[in-house]
């Protein structure tokens, strides 16, 4: 038999071109992974800048929207400055003063008793706390304004003090004194009445009680249970009334919200 023989040149010929056969095959596997890497990065950057525009696009309406609302608050601010400063609570007087002329009338209309029927809404401890209200407004502790104010107070005071009248010694004392228990300009009693006993002793110790609470004095303050408690000791109490005369007006809104859990 006889085989056939191949030059070699030939030999080295078909693996060249098989390598290159077998290059070319993966150069083309190599650039299509390439091109479908570069499709997805191009479409995940696409995304990217479109989230970014929205983003934007959105930060921008909540601008515009805060810019509207300071301007409205600026001018509602403006306003509230240029009307009377107990314009609120003259507000809340006339609103009152409406609601209840209003209910008045319907109870009216119903032939029912408008009074029994505030009574029937008004608790215990309301009513009590009104009650010493008007004790206090019959002769109001104000505190030191005027001498004459505060003899007035005093002679108030005393006549409601003062016993019930005795009618028989008034005629008896009329008949003793005659013309003259009326008085004059040239009228005298001087050696003619004479004050009891009982009289002086009570008249020296209204004098004590007197001196007494003019050293105890001090003007107080009517104290509101329902008011809300922001302060650990009395002196606290009086440092954030003085902090709430001066800034108040400015961090109201500030404590507000801390109260509510709103605050960022």
């Amino acid at each position: 038999m006889f085989s056939l023989v191949l030059p070699s040149r030939l030999k080295t010929s078909n693996a060249k071109r098989k390598n290159k056969a077998t290059h070319f095959y993966n150069f083309q596997k190599v650039n299509k992974f390439y091109n479908k890497q570069t499709m997805e990065t191009t479409k995940t950057a696409a995304e990217k800048l479109a989230e970014r525009k929205a983003r934007l696009l959105d930060l921008h309406k909540k601008r515009q929207e805060a810019r509207t609302d300071n301007h409205h608050e600026v001018v509602a601010e403006d306003a509230r400055k240029k009307l009377p400063k107990n314009w609120e609570a003259r507000k809340r007087q006339a609103e009152w003063i409406l609601a209840d002329d209003k209910a008045r009338s319907e109870a009216q209309a119903a032939g029912k008793d408008y009074e029994r029927l505030k009574l029937l809404e008004v608790s215990a401890v309301d009513a009590d706390r009104i009650e010493k209200k008007k004790k206090r407004k019959d002769n109001p502790d104000l505190g030191f304004s005027t001498y004459e104010a505060q003899t007035a107070r005093q002679y108030n005071r005393l006549v409601k003090s003062m016993p019930v009248r005795d009618m028989e010694k008034y005629e008896r004392q009329k008949e003793e004194l005659g013309d003259a228990f009326y008085g004059g300009a040239h009228t005298t009693l001087h050696s003619r009445t004479k004050d009891t006993p009982g009289a002086i002793n009570k008249m020296v110790t209204d004098l004590e009680q007197q001196i007494e609470r003019r050293k105890k004095y001090s003007r107080r303050r009517i104290y509101n249970d329902d008011a809300d408690v922001d302060f650990i000791n009395e002196r606290n109490s009086k440092f954030n009334k003085k902090l709430d005369r001066f800034y108040s007006e400015h961090t109201a809104e500030i404590k507000q919200n801390l109260e509510r859990g709103t605050a960022i």
